[in-house]
């Protein structure tokens, strides 16, 4: 299922303020998801079951290494995506 940039960060948005209750505030490409947005490893787990609900495939950890900031989370969606 092909997205577009923009459609990944809004749904991507949505359910991080929506789901794991990051104030909307603090989402912008460079903020970094433990330090400004305040992900855990607990908010990681249901963000992994977020994402597949959502986009139909599995976050895999070993892919995540430097994944830390919400542009790069979207990357890495984008191109799973989009291959």
């Amino acid at each position: 299922m092909a997205m577009n940039r923009k459609e990944i960060e809004e749904k991507v948005r949505a359910f991080l303020v929506e789901d794991i209750e990051v104030d909307e505030d603090k989402i912008f490409p460079d903020a970094k998801l433990k330090e400004d947005m305040g992900i855990d490893s607990l908010d990681f787990v249901d963000i992994v079951v977020l994402v597949n609900n959502k986009f139909g495939f599995r976050i895999k950890q070993e892919e995540m290494a430097g994944v830390n900031t919400f542009s790069k989370f979207c990357d890495y969606i984008e191109t799973k995506l989009n291959g």
